[in-house]
Formats: structure tokens, C-alpha cells, sequence
């Protein structure tokens, strides 16, 4: 009698338009070692300028696949697919312009709809990446609060010497 095979853990892997999203086929090689993971992602348009998606070994959504899967009003809508396949959500890096879409309800584009719909009773957790001086303007902490304020979980920042040459968070 062989075991029955576990369900797999679902976590979908948000990235957006922060220079850190050239870390995203790193991201996706540690969290494909946790055994019993499974991983999807999903891209915002200008995050694909930081990372080559060959190099990605997992399924990647990007807002074209939301337009080619629906096509009829009993098709399946992709936000909301990926909202029920994923037990968990992390967007790293979450960039200032999508920090500012999310905590002001916008969704425009694939990752902001399925953050939209997302179920609350879920996780998310969100990593913000900018330019300290994006990090330091007062709207990025109000920004910040609102998300947390919908139960989401920040990933603090970090300090180091940034892509710009700038040392700071």
C-alpha cells in the first residue's frame, strides 16, 4: 500500500517593474527546493525588462494570457484562476507604481486583478523594492499601512548599496 500523494502547496510568485525583479530566476530556484511547492508566476509588462524568462522554470502569466484565455462568457477568467489555484501569494519585488495601484484598488493588469480578487483568508505577502527616495516619501508608508491594513504581510526592506549606486533601504 503506497501513501496517498500529498496535495501540493500552490504559491504564485507576483513581480513587478523594481530593477529586483532581476532576482526573480533566483527566487524561483529557492522555492522550487522546498519539497512538496508548487510555483506559478505571474509578471507585470515592465518587469520583464529585468529577468529572461527562459531562465524561469515554471509556469509565467503575463497580461496577454488574461485577453487569449477568455474568449466566451462560460470561459475560465485568469485572476480568478489563479486566485483559487494559489494557497499562498508573495510579490517580490512589489515596485512604487504597483504599491500605489494596490492600496488605491486600481487593477489594470493581470497581478493587480488577482490581487484584487484575492481571498483574504489567504496570505500575501509583499516585498517592497524602490529607490530610497521612493522609500522615503510619505506616501510609501501610508501605502505600506493600507496594504497591511487588508491583512497582507510586508517583507521589510533591507539596506545595501543600490543598482543606482545609492546606499540605503
Amino acid at each position: 500500500n503506497s501513501p496517498l500523494p500529498q496535495k501540493k502547496f500552490h504559491v504564485l510568485v507576483g513581480v513587478t517593474g523594481s530593477v529586483a525583479a532581476l532576482k526573480l530566476p533566483l527566487l524561483i530556484t529557492e522555492l522550487l527546493k522546498i519539497p512538496g511547492l508548487e510555483v506559478k508566476v505571474v509578471t507585470t509588462e515592465r518587469a520583464k525588462h529585468f529577468y529572461n524568462a527562459q531562465e524561469i522554470p515554471v509556469t509565467l502569466y503575463g497580461d496577454e494570457d488574461e485577453w487569449q484565455l477568455w474568449k466566451g462568457r462560460s470561459d475560465p477568467v485568469l485572476h480568478i484562476e489563479l486566485r483559487r489555484w494559489a494557497d499562498l501569494m508573495v510579490v517580490a519585488p512589489l515596485d512604487a507604481n504597483t504599491l500605489a495601484k494596490v492600496a488605491n484598488g486600481i487593477c489594470d493588469n493581470l497581478l493587480t486583478c488577482v490581487i484584487r480578487a484575492w481571498d483574504l483568508s489567504k496570505p500575501l505577502l509583499f516585498c517592497p523594492a524602490m529607490n530610497t527616495a521612493m522609500w522615503e516619501h510619505p506616501i510609501t508608508a501610508r501605502q505600506v499601512e493600507q496594504l497591511k491594513g487588508f491583512g497582507y504581510t510586508e517583507i521589510p526592506c533591507v539596506v545595501k548599496k543600490l543598482v543606482c549606486g545609492d546606499e540605503g533601504q
